[in-house]
């Protein structure tokens, strides 16, 4: 039996005031209009517009979480429908109007006023529509389609399950993330790409149109409101701006310079930092990571970014900032995103808080062979670093289609997050999950990102590729050897888990070790950094993810608890176990 959380920003929430913040910082205009807020919607198994509606939702909670006033499961065979009426104004709608979805999951067409506007698939990322002759001044008609089919498809699904349990967690469906409008100049900036030259102390920048024109753009770069550089440029252009004596990002100084764009009656604002992301040797020959040409050890946590009443989104901007904060207040200097792609703001934060990230790449395929992906690879190690990712049908990949819209899906993804200077490791696969050639898709993402490092395959279905040495270990002693080519990184452990009574979902409990006390977990957790990963630290051993920031549903191996209402071990003592291994890493290197 489930018990209802809400997290304290939920229980704040104000249904005339959802998530108002800016959706895209890192490209800001003047011109905004959030679409958050209520709604109508329907379910039912047509994809015919309904004649009545079920009621009111509150997006963009998806209609399984509770905050979105549905509560009820979208299954693969329904329709979820939504329409909202929105008042534009003579003022507003000016040049293009733009119209911005953060993320729907999975498959949706969007009209206006009666007409289609477009569509799209795939359930983790942005897409835009151009709906300038579909819009007019007064009264407009919203209405967005939805077919999820979850985990019975090969689309990208991340760890949602219609049957709950253990790892998998609740399906969620339909608009997740800000819907919003902005017009723009018909010619208008598009897109941005920033590209930090550490070693030459430049940035790249190459603003993109839809036109193929060479318009003159200005661009003024200040730090800390102080003006350092104004240069003209052009747009569709590569150009390089040189920044003398200037402040690195690391995350205990994330330093960031704010960049205001203006193309003819165009102007943008946006951010960078100067980072570099490398893997290079110590003084005494080991492979390690490095930050700014110096050895950096990744210290962090899993973060699946789940909420007991908002399911894949945050409450508020608070709330998706509070998991980001109190792990950097523990020590721990990284974020591994797991299987889900955030809204903007979360790598936003990342990067003025100081924290590192890895993204993974969200999982999809058909059904995995659990035994296969999971059991034999725990149980015999060694097996799953021999077996070769070429067999599609092992690994529920043999739909081409499923294959395609991966590669596609990968590619926008590392386009929507490359200018976040936080990222700073991609993973493309995890655990087998729907794994098929990693090799190919590791060269893929080196081709359009080689300023990052790359988990290949995060933990076992090793191809030999990337730049780490990739282990989950959850069951034996951990011990490393060093590497010949790549860095050795335990990209999973710990897992040990601490039902806190009133603050769980439910009365299973997955987890990897159960502890009954908070003075307990923390013993077990400062054990294992004391007599596993110090140690392990001469043997080449440079990026440490623990599992993981929170409980999530039945999985109550979170140090906080899934409505982060409580801090699950003695914060001081875990502060005082990384402050020992920072020490010993830098007398190591």
């Amino acid at each position: 039996m489930a018990n209802q959380l809400y997290t304290r920003w939920g229980r704040e929430l104000d249904p005339d005031h959802v998530l108002e913040e800016y959706p895209r910082p890192a490209m800001v205009r003047e011109s905004y209009l959030n679409l958050n807020g209520i709604w109508e919607y329907a379910i039912d198994q047509s994809e015919l517009m309904p004649k009545q509606y079920d009621g009111s939702i509150l997006v963009p909670f998806s209609p399984e979480a509770v905050l979105s006033g549905v509560n009820r499961q979208v299954m693969p065979e329904d329709v979820l429908h939504y329409r909202r009426m929105v008042n534009l104004t003579e003022t507003f709608l000016t040049g293009r109007c733009l119209l911005h979805f953060g993320a729907v999951d999975q498959i949706c067409r969007v009209f206006v006023n009666g007409k289609l506007a477009g569509g799209h698939t795939g359930g983790y990322l942005p897409f835009t529509l151009d709906v300038t002759g579909l819009v007019h001044t007064g009264e407009n008609c919203l209405q967005v389609e939805v077919k999820d089919y979850s985990d019975t498809s090969y689309h990208s699904r991340g760890k949602q399950k219609l049957e709950r349990g253990g790892m998998w967690y609740t399906a969620q469906s339909g608009i997740w993330q800000t819907v919003w409008m902005e017009c723009v100049p018909e010619n208008h900036i598009s897109e941005l790409k920033i590209i930090p030259r550490y070693d030459e102390g430049e940035i790249e920048i190459k603003v993109m149109t839809d036109r193929d024109e060479k318009t003159e753009c200005t661009g003024k770069i200040s730090l800390r409101g102080e003006v350092i550089t104004t240069v003209k440029f052009h747009a569709n252009q590569k150009t390089r701006i040189e920044l003398k004596r200037f402040e690195e990002w690391t995350p205990e100084k994330p330093s960031l310079y704010d960049m205001t764009i203006e193309m003819e009656e165009d102007r943008v604002e946006t951010y960078f930092a100067m980072r570099k992301y490398s893997v290079g040797r110590d003084r005494k020959g080991m492979l390690r990571f490095f930050l700014n040409n110096r050895p950096c050890l990744h210290n962090g946590l899993l973060d699946q970014g789940y909420y007991p009443d908002g399911l894949y989104t945050a409450p508020s901007d608070e709330a998706l900032q509070y998991d980001i904060l109190k792990m950097k207040e523990l020590g721990f200097n990284l974020l591994r995103k797991h299987i889900k792609v955030e809204p903007a703001r979360w790598y936003y934060h990342c990067d003025r808080i100081g924290m590192l990230v890895w993204q993974d790449m969200v999982c999809g395929g058909e059904t995995y062979n659990m035994r296969f992906i999971c059991t034999m690879p725990n149980m015999f190690m060694w097996s799953g670093r021999i077996i070769k990712d070429n067999k599609h049908h092992k690994f529920a990949r043999a739909n081409e289609r499923g294959k395609a819209e991966y590669y596609q899906e990968l590619k926008d993804m590392l386009r929507h997050l490359y200018n976040y200077p936080s990222i700073a490791a991609w993973v493309p696969f995890n655990e087998g999950w729907g794994q098929f050639d990693a090799s190919t898709a590791t060269r893929m993402v080196r081709k359009m990102d080689p300023s990052r490092l790359i988990d290949e395959a995060s933990g076992w279905f090793d191809q030999h590729g990337g730049d780490m040495y990739s282990i989950h270990n959850y069951w034996r002693p951990l011990k490393f050897r060093p590497q010949k080519d790549r860095v050795a990184a335990l990209t999973e452990c710990g897992g040990y888990s601490y039902r806190v009574e009133g603050r769980s979902y439910c009365d299973e409990v997955y987890g990897y070790r159960k502890y009954y006390s908070k003075q307990d977990l923390t013993d077990g957790v400062v054990g294992l950094w004391d007599k596993e990963l110090i140690p392990n630290l001469k043997n080449g051993l440079c990026a440490i993810v623990y599992t993981q920031v929170s409980d999530v549903e039945e999985e109550v191996n979170g140090l906080v608890t899934y409505d982060r209402e409580e801090v699950k071990v003695e914060e001081h003592r875990i502060q005082e176990m990384n402050r020992r291994l920072y020490k010993a890493f830098e007398e190591m290197v």
